[in-house]
């Protein structure tokens, strides 16, 4: 039986809207991740997909509800336990090209959580390590001494995916990491990440807008639509066997059928 590496238990996150309005991101939402399982996270924009991102990454610590990590609720944890699990828990951002320092070299942008997160503070072994996370995520050392400016949009979504798992990391959460790609691109990165997951066991929590690319890396599928859960379950289930109404809604449309061909 696959074990549960993090569970989500009626998580909630609101943000103060104009005067006393509330507007309620992430409402109540309770869901499970297995070890070397992907959890895909889909719902149109504005769905409330990000702001669980966020949550889980503990970057929102007025959340309420519990995130269970290690035994413990990440949402009350402090100062060092917290940057141990996020050091365990990494996350790859959507827009390649505003989530990279354009002043730092690709080979810092990578060391730079070797140092801060793994606390290692011998050059030659950080970026002896630098060098073999570019590899298996496509890249050489010859690029280590570029700057962000000088690759394409697929390339730095590779730097962000080795600057990433550099820590190594259990967990990976992927806020939308394909969309602001070509379609080719998307194709190779999309094909990468289950590459990486299947080789180093990774957990991954993967959210997209595109049912098709979901469809082909994740096992469970959580379905968001203002904020709360429609429908979470076993992938193939939901996919051949929708039981909510807004699930059928979004299967009908099926975006990036042209991905899905590719792939």
């Amino acid at each position: 039986m696959d074990e549960i590496i993090l569970q989500v238990r009626n998580l909630n996150k609101s943000f103060k809207k104009r005067g006393e309005e509330t507007l309620k991101a992430v409402d109540n939402i309770s869901f499970d991740l297995y070890t070397s399982h992907t959890l895909g996270v889909v719902g149109e924009s504005g769905s409330g997909k990000s702001t669980l991102a966020r949550c889980v990454m503990g970057l929102y610590p007025d959340c309420t509800g519990e995130i269970i990590y290690n035994g413990k609720n990440i949402l009350e944890l402090k100062d060092r336990e917290l940057r141990d699990y996020r050091r365990d828990v990494q996350m790859i951002f959507q827009d390649p090209y505003s989530s990279l320092n354009p002043r730092k070299k690709c080979k810092d942008l990578i060391a730079t959580g070797i140092r801060n997160l793994l606390g290692e503070r011998d050059n030659k072994k950080i970026y002896e390590k630098v060098e073999r996370t570019m590899e298996i995520c496509g890249l050489s050392k010859y690029h280590m001494d570029r700057y962000p400016h000088e690759f394409s949009g697929g390339q730095r979504q590779r730097i962000s995916i080795a600057r990433a798992l550099a820590v190594d990391p259990k967990i990976i959460v992927a806020d939308e990491p394909t969309s602001a790609l070509d379609v080719s691109i998307q194709a190779q990165i999309l094909n990468l990440l289950e590459h990486l997951q299947r080789e180093l066991g990774l957990s991954m929590i993967f959210i997209s807008h595109d049912l098709s690319a979901v469809r082909h890396v994740a096992e469970e599928v959580l379905v968001m639509y203002k904020g709360q859960a429609m429908e979470y379950g076993e992938a193939d289930e939901i996919f051949e066997n929708p039981k909510d109404e807004y699930t059928k809604k979004l299967l009908s449309s099926l975006p990036g059928e042209n991905l899905a061909k590719i792939i």
